[in-house]
């Protein structure tokens, strides 16, 4: 089995302008009538998902979690696009507890597979990006230490 498993590739797409507002309208029309179809709320929460703007992927994080209370038969797809919007929003511990919970059901899911490859990597290099911030406030630290020693010794 290779270790690059391509069926995540929801994480890096993102669903055009003009898509979403396809998705919206019809969304948006159903919730004027007072009913909304299972399908309707999901393909919008998908497409909000699969936009590149934060407060987009929140709300359909919070469709999503609506289906998932309310619909036990969409509870696969609402597991998945729920840990993509949490990875795509960089809160990995969501993304990685929605992810098990897929894995956990489907053991042999490739894309939940190919996704927690995502998120360990995004976990990864938040960690060094820590670290070299870390380290980097220590370096600017002994130096200021190290001027105002020599600036108390020179008195």
């Amino acid at each position: 089995m290779t270790t690059e498993l391509p069926y995540a590739a929801d994480a890096e797409v993102s669903l055009g302008y003009d898509d979403l507002e396809v998705l919206r309208r019809q969304y948006e029309k159903e919730l004027a009538q007072a009913h909304v179809t299972v399908q309707t709320k999901f393909n919008y929460s998908w497409g909000l998902v699969k936009s590149p703007m934060r407060e987009h992927q929140v709300e359909g994080v919070r469709l999503l979690q609506e289906l998932y209370r309310s619909e036990p038969t969409r509870r696969r797809e609402c597991l998945y696009y729920l840990a993509l919007g949490h990875y795509k929003m960089a809160n990995y511990d969501e993304a990685r507890r929605f992810n098990a919970l897929l894995l956990e059901k489907e053991p042999t899911n490739l894309q939940a597979q190919s996704l927690l490859q995502l998120i360990d990597k995004a976990v990864t290099r938040e960690g060094y990006i820590g670290m070299a911030l870390a380290g980097g406030v220590a370096a600017i630290g002994t130096l200021v230490v190290a001027g105002l020693l020599r600036r108390a010794t020179r008195k």
